[in-house]
């Protein structure tokens, strides 16, 4: 589809070295490399080929560079990803883009696998959610950028401690195995960090292929589906708070081990329809400007408030969801 095959061993730019393979998405995939110049490991994400492709990798360069000449007047800037180096590349399916990234460790997903359904201590989940706010006040505020796709998965784990580092990349490699039980120098650590440990644990935001300019964004669909905004299910336009809205859903599950939002199509409502509904539930009625404030709110809307399609909603709190 587009994607390059990489081989183990392979050597791009006459840097650096495919080392394994640490993930694979839609767009791309991304390899753990040494980078033979500094002696150091890497992040390497080769971008499939395809001229449609192109486009959407050209302006993820451009974000990921406006983030690193902003690092520079600001601390801020360090919650998020860093971009080392980009080039380009012809392989045998066309011409791909590299972007070469800091090694960090695996995903708050990965993290969250470990604790199953009674969600992660609290005290870790406040200063990592304090470390998204403020590279997420960083990006909106300094750089004029909207991630557009926070959820765990996009929320890396990092450790300044050497120790840690080391343990960091094979503690969990979420993509290659299913099992998630944590292994330490002193043999199976059980499910969980010590919550010392835990807390000696910093996260970066990563991965910007979704993201786009405040002032000119570039798809009406964005965020995945659990974490979408209202504005953007709506159709209406949206800017920096959707990303607060996925924030807040990250929170709640981190907390709790469970999605605030999982959305289910039935047999006559679409997961849409559904997604509306539960926000409704939680969060009151949608105030009719906003849901009549678009061309096609006959979609959701039969008139001000009331959904098309579900008819019965039981509403509950926070409080009690909690």
């Amino acid at each position: 589809g587009g994607h390059h095959p990489v081989r183990e061993g392979e050597v791009f730019n006459m840097r650096y070295q495919a080392l394994r393979k640490l993930g694979c998405g839609a767009f791309a995939t991304v390899w753990l490399c040494q980078d033979m110049r500094r002696k150091k490991h890497v992040a390497v994400k080769v971008l499939k080929s395809r001229e449609s492709f192109a486009e959407a990798a050209q302006d993820e360069v451009a974000l990921l560079r406006c983030v690193s000449s902003m690092k520079k007047k600001d601390r801020a800037g360090e919650n998020i990803v860093c971009l080392l180096d980009d080039f380009r590349m012809i392989g045998e399916n066309g011409f791909h883009i590299l972007l070469v990234f800091e090694a960090l460790g695996p995903s708050l997903r990965c993290l969250m696998g470990n604790y199953a359904a009674q969600g992660l201590p609290l005290p870790f989940v406040k200063k990592s959610l304090q470390q998204v706010l403020a590279g997420l006040h960083f990006l909106h505020k300094r750089c004029r950028i909207i991630h557009a796709d926070i959820k765990p998965e996009n929320v890396l784990l990092y450790g300044h401690d050497k120790s840690l580092q080391r343990l960091l990349p094979d503690m969990f490699n979420c993509g290659q195995r299913t099992d998630l039980r944590l292994k330490g120098p002193g043999g199976d650590l059980g499910n969980q960090l010590e919550e010392s440990d835990l807390m000696s644990i910093e996260v970066k935001i990563a991965d910007l292929g979704s993201a786009c300019w405040t002032y000119k964004p570039f798809s009406k669909e964005i965020q995945t589906q659990p974490y979408r905004a209202l504005e953007v299910l709506l159709g209406l336009d949206y800017g920096t708070p959707a990303d607060i809205w996925s924030t807040g859903c990250l929170a709640f599950e981190m907390a709790t081990g469970e999605r605030l939002f999982d959305p289910q199509p039935g047999k006559y409502f679409s997961r849409d329809d559904d997604h509306v509904a539960r926000i409704i539930e939680l969060l009151g009625r949608i105030p009719p400007q906003i849901a009549f404030s678009w061309n096609k709110s006959t979609k959701f809307f039969s008139r001000p408030g009331a959904l098309l399609r579900i008819s019965r909603l039981s509403p509950r709190s926070l409080h009690s969801i909690l």
